[in-house]
């Protein structure tokens, strides 16, 4: 059983009416940063102001679906974890690609394959538990960390595009905000401590709002947005197309996003319960069908791809509040956000330093919780291979991405991005290092 000691709320525990709102928004401030995806989609295609907030619209509405179907416990569905969904930058690139090959016919059609993909290897991951030690899964929780660490800092630092000029102030906000979050979750009590991530965000907003005229002038213009607003439900009805010539870059990804939020759900299976000694893979199957049946939606709906959130997980580990029916109230408070234009482009326009603070504030805590993981077993010389290999190689993909952009097909189709990549060659390698046991084990048995 959970000891409930460990926590300020466990899974299952449902908080008092005051701290269950506060705290899901508190996630929702999280999720809200990632409706910007949506915006560069619709920047990048010159559209119309009207499809760029249909398709926010559509998009927060599938988040906030998905958190709730992640939070729920039925025999096939939902993890029944606090595992909110997000819009992820994973199928960006390859939405883009569709849509200005065939329009938003065919950004839908590619969206609902990806879910159906994601949908078709959650059983398949199920049958792979007996390749996941819990030094393996340790590993996967710690590059969950690693893979916010691009987006974390670049904000931190105030970026928006590559070539912005990193300004003083901005690094001074960031540096206070995080100051803030943490000195409030070491030292702080009760509501203070849980809070820890709000206090800070508001605290940075308030400092960014006294120093930089252009916060203030900005959040000036929301006014200018409708109070409440219908999305453009015509869309749903249009036709949906698919390129058969998209599939394999489409599966490609689709497997990456599957591994994502295969590391999301064991970070989140280990800081909710920690007393399992090995992988409960059901949960972790049927989280993994949520999170297709969210993305598959999203297609219908035509909103971006969906995925699940690893700063999220990322927060609730830092405050010790864990119960899952957070996630369903993040969720409903997303869908009602997403016909409330002023109140979301509000929210949305917290400055990028508070909100790199609050990633790298839920980063440290995946990162070293994963650490902690890895290390519990006795270490010997074939983990450290393991491990160090598959970091290397895996972790190049972030630090040389012009390299891999060179490579032949083959390797380019596996070496994409630290978390998919490191978590298949450590499986792989841990067979391969680990081949003579296993012939001293069939020979014993023999």
């Amino acid at each position: 059983m959970t000891d409930h000691k460990n926590y300020e709320y466990s899974v299952n525990e449902v908080p008092p009416l005051g701290h269950l709102l506060l705290s899901a928004f508190q996630h929702v401030m999280i999720m809200i940063v990632a409706i910007g995806i949506p915006i560069i989609f619709a920047g990048q295609l010159n559209e119309t102001p009207e499809f760029t907030a249909s398709l926010v619209t559509f998009s927060m509405l599938a988040s906030g679906i998905g958190s709730i179907l992640q939070a729920l416990r039925l025999p096939y569905l939902g993890s029944g974890y606090l595992c909110p969904n997000l819009c992820g930058p994973s199928y960006l690139s390859l939405s883009l690609s569709a849509a200005w090959i065939g329009g938003l016919p065919l950004m839908r059609g590619i969206t609902i394959v990806a879910g159906l993909i994601e949908i078709f290897l959650a059983p398949v991951i199920q049958k792979l538990k007996s390749v996941f030690p819990m030094y393996i899964v340790g590993l996967v929780v710690m590059l969950v960390g690693i893979s916010i660490i691009q987006i974390s800092i670049t904000s931190f630092f105030g970026l928006t595009l590559q070539g912005d000029a990193i300004r003083s102030i901005d690094i001074f906000i960031g540096a206070v905000s995080l100051l803030i979050m943490v000195f409030c979750n070491l030292w702080g009590k009760g509501f203070v401590k849980i809070y820890c991530l709000i206090i800070g965000m508001f605290s940075g907003w308030i400092l960014s709002l006294a120093l930089i005229p252009e916060y203030w002038q900005n959040l000036v213009l929301v006014k200018n947005s409708p109070l409440f607003a219908l999305p453009q439900f015509s869309t749903i009805f249009q036709p949906i197309t698919f390129h058969l010539n998209l599939l394999i870059p489409l599966i490609v990804i689709a497997i990456g996003s599957t591994l994502k939020t295969f590391g999301n759900l064991l970070a989140i299976q280990k800081l909710s319960e920690p007393e399992l000694d090995k992988v409960n893979f059901v949960p972790i199957r049927n989280g993994i069908v949520a999170d297709g049946i969210a993305t598959t939606l999203s297609g219908v709906l035509g909103a971006m791809a969906v995925d699940t959130s690893s700063s999220n997980i990322g927060l609730a580990g830092a405050t010790k509040v864990l119960s899952r029916w957070i996630s369903v109230v993040a969720g409903a408070i997303f869908i009602v956000l997403a016909f409330f234009p002023m109140l979301t482009n509000a929210l949305a326009l917290m400055p990028k330093p508070v909100l790199g603070a609050s990633l790298v504030f839920s980063g440290c805590f995946m990162i070293c919780a994963g650490l902690i993981q890895m290390l519990q077993e006795n270490w010997d010389s074939r983990k450290t291979f393991v491990v160090g290999i598959a970091l290397f190689f895996g972790l190049s993909t972030a630090f040389l991405p012009s390299l891999y952009a060179r490579a032949p097909g083959i390797i380019q189709t596996f070496f994409t991005d630290p978390l998919p990549t490191a978590t298949i060659l450590a499986v792989i390698l841990n067979q391969i290092f680990n081949l003579d046991l296993l012939y001293k084990k069939l020979r014993k048995d023999s």
